[in-house]
């Protein structure tokens, strides 16, 4: 096993960054230097917690250019939207600043003569946070501000791919005079993060991922009495009615099916269109998708980068070949984006027609550029569509008649429901999914409640 992750750039194949793992003896002193800093870090008012997060998003956003800049080496999306991350992420701490006042609240019971009766809500202890590549401080941020906004310390493990992400999120905490230790930056390999999650000293794991890895973690954590938060797979799909605005559906849907490669959580994978619009919405699909330009990212006028891996991108290519074999018409001509190489990560977008749920494309996650579209004849064709899937992180439709939208939105399984927009994180709405795509809940006023534990106090006065 090798005791150093290389940081190979999709951008053009080199090495870009190495780094030495953490042994178990480093292990140990980083979660032990964690425990220490959380006790004191608990007795701070929230009041302090909140003004050193504000001092680490000026931090972050000073340095939003290099950081993009350095985002895009790492994983690929064109350098045009990387510092755009880094402002999303801020607004994301800021909205969970301004929800901890009241999340984080004690919970007064009802008034009872002689008796003072509340719940308070306390740090859990030291959250392990285990993020993803493809938006590597989008991500991470869902659980490391809120973990420290509720007194928690916090020890972030980044992909192998984006390593330097977690060194930022350290530097920029020091940057805002966080008490050393409360928030540390951590390179190890999968399996020392096995035995770090099974260890005593962490209190919970925040984890983004596949559900492969979500189930490594959960076994990890299976012999001790912590929760887990998992945000998983997806197959996320839209719904377009036939009273859709359809020039408003097709700008969004191709942006949501192709922003950042296609590597999106919550990205759409498999689109349903009603069969009076679906004809005029394909045909506008392709139009708008053949604008896009894949070439080197680091080019302002690039809008589509290659995928993280040359593995990732064969993926993609094998589903679309093996559903046109099983009778789907691929409607790209990949000729017309001139950097579409095999055996490179660098791959143009597809849309795939004549497709149903017997082949891969639109069962199993792709995580890329491709995208089914299949006409339905009603709402309870989408609807039945939609819901089969492992998967249910988000789901969205394009209609114009909100009352159809929540009637149909109760029927689907997922864990956020789009009216005409989708692909997208409202950091006052919980964010959680269902089935595969995981289980807890980041964000919004709930997302707290993960990260803290109600201790009751019962408090009576003897005359």
């Amino acid at each position: 096993m090798t005791d150093e992750i290389a940081v190979v750039s999709p951008v053009d194949g080199k090495v870009m960054a190495r780094r030495k793992l953490a042994g178990l003896t480093e292990i140990a002193a980083t979660l032990a230097v964690a425990r220490k800093a959380q006790r004191g870090w608990r007795a701070v008012p929230l009041a302090g917690r909140i003004a050193a997060c504000k001092r680490f998003v000026a931090a972050m956003l000073a340095r939003k250019q290099e950081i993009g800049e350095e985002l895009t080496r790492q994983m690929g999306r064109p350098l045009r939207y990387t510092p755009m991350e880094v402002e999303r992420m801020a607004e994301r701490a800021d909205a969970m600043m301004a929800l901890a006042p009241e999340a984080l609240a004690d919970v007064r019971a009802g008034d009872r003569a002689g008796f003072t009766r509340f719940i308070r809500k306390e740090p859990l202890g030291v959250v392990l946070v285990i993020a993803p590549w493809n938006y590597p401080y989008l991500t991470a941020v869902n659980a490391v501000v809120p973990a420290i906004l509720a007194g928690n310390a916090v020890i972030l493990k980044h992909s192998s791919q984006t390593p330097l992400v977690a060194e930022r999120f350290a530097e920029a905490f020091a940057a805002a005079a966080l008490p050393q230790g409360v928030m540390q930056a951590l390179h190890i390999s999968h399996a020392d993060t096995e035995k770090l999650v099974a260890s005593d000293g962490v209190d919970f794991v925040a984890f983004t991922g596949s559900v492969e890895g979500g189930h490594a973690v959960q076994r990890a954590a299976a012999g001790r009495f912590i929760a887990t938060g998992l945000e998983l797979g997806g197959k996320d799909p839209a719904y377009v009615r036939a009273d859709a605005k359809l020039d408003h559906a097709i700008e969004n849907l191709v942006d949501g099916a192709f922003f950042n490669s296609g590597q999106s959580c919550c990205g759409i994978e498999r689109i349903y269109v009603h069969d009076s619009v679906y004809d005029r919405f394909v045909e506008g699909f392709v139009d708008l998708t053949y604008t896009y330009v894949l070439d080197d990212p680091l080019d302002a006028k690039t809008t589509l980068g290659p995928m993280v891996k040359t593995a990732a991108a064969e993926f993609v290519r094998g589903q679309a070949a093996e559903a046109v074999k099983q009778g789907a018409k691929a409607l790209i001509d990949a000729r017309r984006f001139p950097r579409d190489k095999a055996v490179t990560p660098y791959l143009a977008p597809q849309v795939l027609v004549n497709v149903d749920h017997s082949m891969r494309v639109m069962t199993e996650e792709s995580f890329g550029p491709v995208i089914g579209i299949q006409a339905v004849k009603s709402d309870e064709a989408a609807i039945r569509l939609m819901n089969d899937s492992r998967y249910g992180l988000t789901a969205a439709i394009w209609t114009q008649d909100e009352a159809a939208a929540i009637r149909i939105g109760d029927a689907v399984e997922t864990g956020t429901w789009f009216m005409n927009r989708c692909d997208y994180l409202d950091p006052e709405l919980a964010w959680t999914g269902v089935k595969d795509s995981g289980r807890g809940c980041t964000l919004s006023k709930l997302g707290f409640d993960y990260l803290t534990r109600p201790k009751s106090f019962h408090l009576r006065t003897v005359a």
